[in-house]
């Protein structure tokens, strides 16, 4: 067992070595919000240079924080599945367990060229947030309640930069709607069974309506091409299904180096599947069980992977 004030010290020094890493990405991020505020009126004159230049600055965001997540902190992503093609546009649809399932999505968005594009589904009430939700709304982020029918607007303008504008994409939305817990994996449970649906292993029971909707509007754009299913998978020492803490992710080196060697023993993996949208139900119960379909699959994979994983101790 460590020396308590030898682990005291050992914990400072990682919460300072975070803090230096964190603090010039911040100041990055507060002045890219920034020029993304006083690109307001640019929107409205120029929606397609506003669009361009905010996937710009976004891609600087997000690919710095990548860089300390992969690069710095020694995080190891594998992928495996179909490849995944370059400056394709795409509904991207994942489970969701952990902060870190956006360095997972990111990952891929990087080796296909579509970085800057990631568009993510996130919560209304950011709107408000000076230059964070002004910044949001000015790169095209879908600001949603999850209440399908107040969201309608919103989605009108969203969906509308895509379909008639044709913005390139990747329209992220982690259909479960929140985090996977025990807790709420048996309250699915219960949910299924009394809705007499199928349970997922290792999910919760997809929200199929934001998809649903999502899949029949962007079906009218002929460069939206795709539905990526994006499974996430991950391991600490013998734990599976545990991801980082946000703080981890930000702070903690050696993240993928096995614990027996003094690393933290994250193991980090995404399984990648490609659907053309020409070929999903043409109606929306249609869509809903196709979705639950693949939750289904998902399931199964997660449950192989597991025993992979298991074995390989």
């Amino acid at each position: 067992m460590a020396d308590p004030p030898r682990q005291t010290a050992s914990e400072l020094i990682r919460h300072l070595r975070g803090l230096g890493l964190l603090a010039p990405w911040l100041a990055w991020l507060l002045a890219a919000d920034i020029l993304l505020s006083l690109m307001l009126p640019l929107k409205f004159l120029k929606p397609d240079l506003a669009y361009n230049l905010s996937s710009r600055i976004a891609y600087t965001v997000w690919r710095w924080i990548q860089y300390t997540f992969e690069k710095q902190n020694g995080a190891v992503i594998t992928s495996s599945g179909d490849k995944l093609p370059t400056g394709e546009s795409a509904i991207v649809v994942s489970n969701h367990v952990s902060w870190s399932d956006f360095y997972m999505i990111q990952a891929l968005a990087i080796r296909a060229g579509m970085l800057g594009r990631c568009r993510w589904f996130a919560k209304v009430q950011l709107r408000m947030v000076p230059f964070l939700g002004w910044g949001l709304w000015v790169m095209g982020m879908p600001l949603v309640s999850r209440n399908w029918l107040k969201d309608k607007a919103e989605l009108d303008r969203v969906f509308n930069g895509i379909t008639k504008r044709r913005w390139p994409t990747w329209l992220v939305s982690f259909s479960e709607a929140t985090r996977f817990t025990q807790k709420k994996y048996l309250e699915s449970t219960e949910w299924c069974s009394a809705n007499n649906k199928p349970q997922p292993r290792h999910l919760l029971y997809p929200r199929v309506k934001g998809f649903v909707s999502t899949v029949q509007h962007l079906r009218e754009s002929p460069h939206v091409k795709a539905v990526y299913d994006l499974t996430i998978a991950y391991q600490r020492g013998k734990q599976w299904h545990v991801g980082p803490s946000m703080w981890e992710t930000l702070s903690c080196p050696r993240l993928s180096e096995p614990l027996s060697l003094g690393g933290r023993g994250y193991k980090f993996h995404v399984h990648a599947r490609r659907f053309e949208l020409g070929e999903l139900p043409e109606d929306d119960e249609g869509l809903a069980k196709w979705l639950e379909q693949r939750w289904v699959e998902k399931g199964e994979w997660l449950e192989e992977k597991r025993k992979e994983w298991a074995a390989s101790r």
